[in-house]
């Protein structure tokens, strides 16, 4: 990855606002607005990559492995809800939907 064209203070003061944006895809999801729910989906969630990435690459060395674990399962859920959502898939979009909560809170409270 390279690093992004963003100051840690920036991405710490822009991250919860970026995860309450990625979290607001529940009610298109909720409404089954699949299309609506996957451009959302993507807008916030590149956001949030990029303020993740750069407080995890400002923490320091021990402290980063379990962290981009999380990232990994956080994004992971990602690409697997937006797949779901374009089969239409509202029992894997909701399984994945709560992954992204879980492992979202689970950064956040690490960060």
């Amino acid at each position: 990855m390279t690093v992004p064209d963003q100051t840690l203070e920036e991405a710490e003061s822009m991250v919860r606002g970026h995860a309450q944006e990625l979290l607001s895809v529940r009610d298109l999801i909720e409404e089954e607005s699949w299309r609506e729910a996957q451009k959302e989906l993507r807008k916030s969630s590149a956001y949030l990559k990029q303020d993740v990435y750069t407080i995890i690459q400002a923490k320091p060395g021990g402290e980063r492995p379990l962290l981009r674990k999380l990232y990994s399962q956080l994004f992971n859920n990602v690409t697997r809800l937006d797949y779901a959502a374009r089969r239409e898939d509202a029992a894997q979009v909701w399984e994945c939907y709560n992954n992204i909560v879980t492992a979202l809170n689970d950064i956040l409270s690490r960060l």
